[in-house]
């Protein structure tokens, strides 16, 4: 017995379910017509044809793998598609699942005429499809030039008599209301709460944040919007001023998620840790009671993942204030940059003459070596399971990454800084401005309740492939060294400024 699955479509809400019964009817009727079995029915309704986006439609396309039925029939083929080259990957997905596709109105034979016959089809259904979108844009554009009501919903704060949009005057004052008090600082959940004290609400109920907020963005309230590159501005009578809407506009910009202006542009991101827990400070921000923002670092442990550290917050410009001005303070200061020179040059000879870092690297690999060696040997004595497999790959990655680390290791040693290019290094960050500063000089900043530590990058800790100054191993480096203790003169916070 022959089996089949109807595909059924209409593609607006002009279109009701009478045209999906018409075509399910005529489809009926076709594969009986034929002796086909109808197994299943796929219907979508109020989607366009001119994408395959459809779940239903999905639906069945997956559903042809099952092998549950043979054709799939559509009442005609724009049923189907009005994209002729979605139309044939989705055809070509039916075919390889051994299934083919039957228009009940069109009746294509299964012959190089009537595959012709069907691409020609197929053809003349996307163009009457983006004739139709042209003449639809057309009638629109024509509708907005006379400033008619051109169907759909109305903002909040109008309504529509005849073909006008006319101001409603009762929900246009909770309108201006909410653009006023979000102008002067206050939030959302403040506006919807005073609303719903005076007896203001939305359907019987409390305004839903997700309104106001469109309310807010909504240029039709000034009188004009843009519809692609045409300014409109004779269907939506103004009920805020424009210069209300940009200042409103402003504030919701710099509240949103993620955004940061250049003036909150936070210096030590990604540089500032938690001297307690080790976690990484983020940035945090608060209104004060007179509308002013306060911006602040705060323990990403206590703020994200509720560790219970005790790290207070610290105000952002009064952090960054301090750890600019110790950098700088320290570099012109007489004799620093001198001084700082001299121990990382002593450093660097220290290790040019042990080559301990090298050595410990080379001792490393040797045990790494030597238990593939005795992998290898087993395996060859027939010794093989999953759990040899294994080890015998993590050795070789092992191994892999200490050859790199000791070619690493021998570069940094074989090619040493001189005096000129270690100051050069300190004294060109004295040049420049404070964010390019901190990025250049900074390798972290550590903070306590009562102590700050500035760990500078050093640059005889180059290697061939990473950026000049980065350091490569903490655990092949001599103890940090402290070149400078400071006080705050705003608060009693030491600042130590250390090179690795």
């Amino acid at each position: 017995m022959k089996t089949a699955a109807i595909y059924a479509r209409y593609s607006c809400e002009n279109q009701t379910e009478q045209s999906i019964e018409g075509q399910l009817r005529v489809c009926q009727e076709y594969a009986a017509s034929l002796g086909i079995l109808i197994v299943e029915t796929y219907i979508d309704r109020a989607m366009s044809g001119t994408n395959d986006n459809r779940a239903e439609f999905q639906q069945m396309l997956k559903d042809s793998s099952k092998k549950q039925f043979q054709f799939v029939i559509v009442y005609k083929l724009d049923r189907f598609a009005r994209n002729k080259v979605e139309s044939v990957i989705n055809k070509k997905t039916l075919q390889d699942n051994g299934v083919s596709l039957l228009s009940a109105m069109e009746r294509i034979t299964d012959t190089p005429e009537g595959h012709m016959m069907e691409t020609i089809l197929e053809g003349f259904n996307q163009y009457f499809s983006e004739e139709l979108a042209q003449k639809v844009k057309r009638g629109m554009r024509e509708t907005r030039l006379k400033g008619l009501y051109q169907g759909g919903g109305v903002p909040y704060g109008y309504k529509v008599e005849g073909r006008k949009v006319v101001i409603d005057e009762s929900a246009a004052e909770i309108v201006r209301y909410a653009f006023q008090e979000y102008s002067k600082g206050a939030f959302v959940l403040e506006i919807i709460d005073t609303l719903h004290k005076k007896g203001l609400l939305y359907k019987g109920k409390p305004f839903p944040r997700n309104l106001l907020y469109h309310v807010l963005r909504n240029e039709k309230y000034t009188g004009s919007y843009k519809c692609r590159d045409e300014v409109v501005d004779n269907i939506y009578p103004q009920i805020i001023p424009v210069e209300l809407f940009q200042k409103v506009g402003a504030r919701l910009e710099k509240n949103r998620y993620g955004k940061r202006s250049f003036e909150a542009t936070y210096l030590l991101k990604f540089k500032a840790k938690c001297g307690y827990c080790g976690m990484p400070m983020y940035s945090e921000t608060g209104t004060a009671s007179n509308g002013e923002t306060n911006r602040y670092y705060k323990c990403g442990g206590k703020k994200k993942y509720h560790n219970g550290c005790t790290k207070s917050q610290v105000r952002k410009e009064y952090l960054e204030e301090i750890v600019v001005n110790a950098i700088v303070d320290e570099l012109n200061r007489p004799g620093a940059i001198e001084f700082i020179t001299k121990k990382l040059l002593e450093e660097q000879d220290e290790n040019i003459k042990n080559n301990s870092a090298v050595n410990a690297l080379v001792k490393e690999k040797t045990k790494i070596d030597k238990q593939l060696e005795n992998i290898a040997n087993a395996i060859q004595n027939g010794i093989v399971s999953k759990t040899t497999a294994k080890r015998l790959q993590d050795l070789e990655e092992q191994q892999e990454k200490l050859e790199r680390e000791i070619l690493i290791e021998q570069s940094r040693q074989a090619v040493p800084l001189t005096r000129a290019q270690i100051k050069e290094f300190y004294s060109d960050a004295l040049e420049m401005e404070p964010r390019m500063l901190i990025e250049y000089l900074v390798k972290e900043v550590i903070l306590y309740d009562d102590k700050i530590q500035i760990i500078f990058k050093s640059p005889i800790s180059t290697v061939p492939d990473e950026d000049r100054g980065f350091l490569l191993s903490v655990k092949y480096c001599k103890p940090k060294k402290v070149i400078s203790s400071r006080s705050s003169t705003k608060r009693k916070i030491m600042v130590e400024i250390r090179v690795e």
